[in-house]
């Protein structure tokens, strides 16, 4: 078998499907077509790697044109037995190429993302997404609200749908973790992208009635890429205290050890990660009510759900942690563990998607 990866980001790819890439080595040929922003040199001792230009966000039809065209001539010269894609423009202009060249394709879709958050917008990717995945052997994905989505807008039907644990996560890299100290206070990790989208306009605000009503005793630790708008906000509350940020960081683990409770009071995602690695970490969680962020929490067994969008709700949530003891805190970490042991192993999800995959 030869199969060929599509996907938007090499980091990513890296990060959540490594070991998926490795198991279907065993059976086959891997090239991967992608833009190369991380971990490149990590695939290229294994694998051929072919750069590619994705332009993840914007929507310009010249661009996307152009790597409908790539994505045509990337089959023709590679002939591969099996193409597997992952994120929309990817599974949209791969899936469609693959259809027009009558090559099998897997899709793989993580998440809505802002496509389906305006009318508009999620109208014009309905009637791609329903063209691009006709052919589909299987679609994948990493909840069951997606995947009721993209049936109810009549995208794709449900025999060749199949849902996952996300990407599942690896155990042995994430591994569970004796709970810290509190003699500084109780630390809620936030480790994410920051934009409005992760809820951080909440959090924000959260934090401040927190802080103000507990003091020294609560702890804020923020840790990934701001967006611009972002930058002066998360700046001034680093330099009042009210936050400690620590920029991007390539080995989240220790932030999860030195963790308490980690946070994501996210508006919509395919399945967190951040949620399953501080879980098996053995952390427990604070999380919206939500599609792919509900199904890492035993609500009030391994953490809290909250409201979407709802301040007073997140409010109340990092509260309930507060009034815990530390025997319970650490129980509910306990608990999360073996949830992910039990339900979200690398192993099983990898497992499941190449039965499917080579079926």
């Amino acid at each position: 078998m030869k199969y060929l990866i599509l996907t938007n980001h090499s980091y990513m790819l890296w990060q959540f499907r490594r070991e998926l890439i490795d198991k279907l080595a065993e059976s086959g040929e891997v090239v991967i077509s992608t833009p190369f922003v991380g971990h490149e040199e990590d695939f290229k001792k294994k694998y051929r790697c072919i750069e590619t230009e994705v332009d993840r966000r914007g929507i310009n039809p010249l661009k996307d044109v152009r790597l409908y065209r790539f994505y045509k001539k990337l089959l023709k010269s590679e002939k591969p037995d099996m193409v597997i894609t992952y994120s929309i423009k990817p599974n949209i202009y791969g899936g469609y190429a693959c259809r027009r060249l009558r090559i099998p394709y897997c899709v793989n879709v993580q998440g809505l993302g802002t496509a389906f958050q305006k009318r508009s917008l999620a109208s014009v990717v309905t009637v791609m997404y329903k063209s691009a995945l006709k052919k589909a052997k299987v679609v994948f994905f990493e909840n069951k609200g997606n995947a009721d989505e993209f049936e109810n807008r009549g995208i794709v039907n449900r025999d060749r749908i199949t849902v996952l644990r996300g990407a599942g996560v690896n155990l042995k890299y994430f591994e569970y973790k004796d709970y810290p100290s509190e003699e500084d206070g109780i630390h809620f990790l936030f480790l994410s992208r920051i934009m409005k989208e992760k809820g951080v306009d909440e959090l924000i605000a959260a934090i401040k009635n927190l802080k103000q009503k507990y003091k020294e005793k609560v702890k804020f630790d923020f840790a990934g890429f701001f967006e611009d708008e972002y930058k002066e906000t998360i700046e001034e509350l680093n330099k009042e205290g009210l936050i400690t940020f620590a920029g991007f960081q390539t080995d989240p683990r220790p932030f999860y050890a030195a963790a308490h409770c980690v946070v994501l009071p996210s508006y919509h995602e395919g399945m967190s990660n951040v949620l399953l690695e501080g879980a098996a970490t053995g952390r427990c969680l604070i999380t919206t009510d939500i599609p792919g962020c509900r199904e890492a929490v035993d609500d009030a067994v391994t953490g809290f759900l909250c409201k979407k969008a709802d301040a007073e709700s997140l409010e109340t949530a990092l509260e309930k942690v507060l009034m815990q003891n530390r025997t319970e805190r650490e129980a509910m970490g306990r608990r999360g563990r073996v949830k992910m042991e039990r339900e979200f192993g690398k192993d099983m999800v990898v497992a499941k998607t190449v039965e499917w995959i080579e079926k």
